[in-house]
């Protein structure tokens, strides 16, 4: 370590590791879910005030939501740290969004250590219900991270890829609404609102025939009945439509949709379709920042030498592509280690304990330290050309 700034972060980072631990854990043992996590945010919001930031929440009239900052800088460049801390129905911090909270908070605690000597301003923004709510698009729309000269945040994962390839997204919820009747006395009064489903569910797999090669169609029905001796009335369900573009994905909405009016058509059902968060975009990666990343990692102790498969998580979408397509971004993924992966319940065990620590420490440097090269970059990159003096010899002349 050559650079007395960043050794100056990574001792700021250390005095700060056993706060960090504590907020994740906090996280972790009270999960909640997206557009309810106001006690995950406030605890969040809370460790940076006690570090300096200054709170707004609600920030852009989203209670979940807040906005801090640490002026320290001279406003020539603006970082965001993205923090999440919803978790998963039923499955708590499967994700490891208790880590991505605590890494971002304790990165731009320790960044802040030498923000006017870097001439960098550091934002934390407190982004709610990124597992299918779209919180960051949300906040988008309504003009957050325009401040911002970059922005980022690390996953956690099985093991560690520094690029996301996230798919875009849609989702849907489907409901059919049909005619309840006594399945057995007068089935023919009845408009089967479950068939409807089932031919939907059929179109949907064989299509899957003639998809483009890495298109993902996926869901589960929340509601199929209630006795086997009513014809069922209502019937729901939620489906994810993913493909590699916005664009590719927009063609695929249609062919999707035709699945589900087809069992309309079939049952007599009526269908309605309503999209729960607005479409998640594909990732547009500021590649030299990732290339910063990846070397601050790897002097970390970090491996990106690893399975495939194992790495597959990066292709998971994230409403962190839509905040890329307008601020320079990466979202890289930093491994627990283990068997387990995301959205499993192991996964949320993993994410706790020693392991998952070295991961919050790890991760909060990584991203600290990039963020300070990102600035110092950008900031030599536009450093007015000295002139040369009225002494000097003009080029070409004797």
């Amino acid at each position: 370590m050559n650079d007395v700034l960043k050794q100056r972060i990574a001792d700021r980072l250390e005095k700060v590791g056993d706060d960090l631990i504590a907020l994740s854990e906090q996280l972790h043992g009270d999960p909640e879910l997206g557009w309810q996590e106001h006690r995950s945010s406030a605890a969040v919001a809370q460790l940076l005030a006690a570090h300096g930031f200054e709170i707004e929440q609600p920030y852009l009239g989203l209670d979940t939501a807040f906005r801090a900052v640490l002026g320290s800088g001279d406003g020539s460049f603006t970082v965001g740290f993205l923090a999440e801390y919803d978790a998963l129905p039923g499955l708590g911090h499967a994700c490891g969004h208790n880590l991505i909270a605590a890494m971002s908070a304790g990165g731009a605690i320790a960044l802040a250590e030498v923000a006017s000597e870097a001439g960098i301003t550091v934002v934390v923004i407190g982004t709610p219900a990124e597992e299918g709510g779209g919180g960051k698009i949300e906040l988008l729309e309504r003009g957050a991270f325009q401040e911002l000269d970059f922005a980022l945040m690390a996953h956690p994962a099985p093991v560690d890829v520094a690029e996301a390839r996230p798919f875009a997204v849609t989702h849907w919820h489907v409901q059919y609404d049909g005619k309840a009747a006594h399945a057995a006395a007068y089935p023919e009064r009845g408009v089967n609102a479950n068939d409807a489903f089932l031919v939907a569910q059929l179109g949907i797999a064989l299509l899957r025939q003639q998809l483009p090669q890495g298109v993902r169609v996926h869901g589960v029905q929340t509601r199929g009945g209630e006795a086997p001796n009513a014809i069922p009335e209502r019937t729901e369900g939620r489906w994810y439509v993913r493909a590699d573009t916005t664009e590719q994905l927009l063609e695929l909405e249609e062919r999707m949709l035709k699945c589900f009016e087809a069992g309309a058509l079939a049952t007599g059902a009526k269908l309605t379709v309503t999209p729960e968060s607005k479409r998640y975009a594909e990732m547009r990666t500021d590649d030299e920042a990732l290339e910063l990343y990846r070397r601050n990692a790897i002097t970390i102790g970090r491996d990106f030498n690893v399975d495939p498969v194992a790495a597959a998580m990066n292709r998971a979408s994230t409403d962190m592509g839509n905040v890329s397509q307008v601020v320079n971004a990466i979202h890289p993924y930093i491994g627990v280690g283990g068997e387990a992966s995301n959205h499993q319940p192991a996964f949320a065990a993993a994410c706790v304990g020693p392991a998952a620590e070295r991961t919050l420490r790890d991760g909060a440097l990584a991203l600290a330290w990039t963020a300070y090269d990102v600035g110092r970059q950008r900031a030599a990159a536009t450093a007015p050309q000295s002139l040369p003096t009225t002494d000097a010899p003009r080029k070409g002349s004797s």
